[in-house]
């Protein structure tokens, strides 16, 4: 199938140089011009190709399955029972109560008694304040000044000036023109890149299954048909000529410049600055301050009190208590049950499996392959160099 789209691409890709193929004018020695024209030939080839067709196949393969029965068994099922037997005693039992014995006593309640005396004194206290005395001083200061003085200076200042300078040159032109050369076919370079693929049937390699592959881009090596292309070539033509050529000189020139100059003269200078000083001078004081103080006096208070006091005094009883025990005796029952067991009984079975199977069948098939023919055609009939 791929031969078949390739030629078919290359017969309709020759039918677009034919009406757009340029002619080419060629003189021979004898001085007569002929014309290149370029005619298309179709020639008939035979092309077999190759078409998928699938064809599904059953095979008999012998199958062994597992089917499961049911039958019903019977069995024993021993268990211990436990059944309680209860028996009634009596028990003697001796306890002691305590009884309450209330009496009455005398308790000393006596408590004391806090009270504050204040006392009021002078006593003489000594501080020392701060006082401030301010004082006018002289203090001498120097300080230093900056004078300017103006100079003028003759300098010299280098400028280079540029001047233009006229000379004569060679200088070689080239004086060609474009030259056509023999029209010639040059083939397209293969290229991979995106190809539209029509929808065909195939196998998927993992199933074995026949699927029909989607339509859409994929990616491939495509050639695009031969081009008839026709070359120009410069032919020179070198003729020397005078020119004239004015290049720029650089001259250096000096001048006498005066400038001024500024420089700093520096002068001492003396100044009487007053000064205010501050100083501190401590002087001592006495204060009489008042002073109280508090003096604790306790004082005792009598006092007798009637408490009742309650005694426990402990009296021993004994009674009679009924007592019931319990014993659990054992006894081994045995119970009959049915159970359902399946077993996996295995059976053959003879069954079809499907497989499909791909054939390519032969497709001959003619096709025309395009052909380009160039022949010369005379323009101007001119008589021989040699007549």
């Amino acid at each position: 199938m791929k031969t078949v789209r390739d030629a078919l691409t290359v017969a309709l890709a020759a039918v677009v140089p034919l009406a757009s193929t340029p002619q080419v004018a060629m003189a021979d020695c004898c001085g007569q011009t002929y014309r290149l024209e370029c005619q298309t030939v179709y020639d008939e080839q035979q092309v077999t190709s190759y078409r998928m067709e699938q064809e599904t196949v059953y095979d008999q393969v012998q199958v062994t399955r597992q089917v499961p029965v049911w039958e019903t068994q019977q069995r024993e099922r021993r268990f211990m029972v436990s059944k309680p037997v209860t028996e009634t005693s009596t028990r003697e039992e001796r306890f002691t109560v305590m009884k309450p014995v209330y009496e009455t006593q005398m308790r000393d309640a006596s408590y004391d008694v806090v009270r504050t005396v204040a006392e009021t004194s002078t006593r003489e206290e000594r501080f020392v304040v701060q006082k401030q005395v301010w004082e006018t001083a002289e203090r001498e200061e120097q300080f230093t000044v900056m004078r300017p003085v103006v100079e003028t200076v003759q300098t010299q200042r280098r400028s280079t000036v540029m001047r233009p300078v006229t000379t004569m040159a060679t200088q070689v032109v080239d004086q060609g023109c474009m030259v056509n050369q023999v029209t010639m076919f040059q083939p397209a370079p293969t290229r991979r890149g995106l190809t539209w693929m029509a929808a065909s049937p195939t196998v998927d390699p993992t199933t074995g299954i026949a699927v029909v592959q989607r339509p859409g881009l994929v990616w491939a090596n495509t050639t695009p048909p031969a081009q008839a292309v026709v070359q120009q070539v410069w032919k020179p033509n070198l003729v020397a000529q005078q020119v004239p050529v004015t290049t720029m000189v650089a001259q250096e020139v000096v001048e006498q410049v005066p400038v001024q100059v500024q420089r700093q003269v520096a002068e001492t200078c003396v100044r009487k600055v007053p000064v205010q000083v501050c100083r501190t001078v401590n002087e001592e004081q006495i204060r009489q301050v008042p002073v109280t103080t508090y003096k604790q006096v306790v004082e005792r208070v009598p006092q007798q009190v009637e408490v009742k006091v309650c005694k426990m005094v402990p009296e021993e009883h004994v009674r009679q208590i009924p007592v019931t025990t319990c014993k659990w005796v054992q006894e081994e029952r045995v119970e009959k049950f049915d159970v359902r067991v399946c077993k996996m009984v295995a059976q053959q079975e003879t069954i079809q499996q499907p497989r499909v199977v791909c054939k390519q069948v032969p497709v001959t098939q003619t096709i025309r392959v395009p052909r380009t023919i160039v022949m010369k055609v005379p323009i101007v009939e001119q008589p021989c160099c040699g007549g």
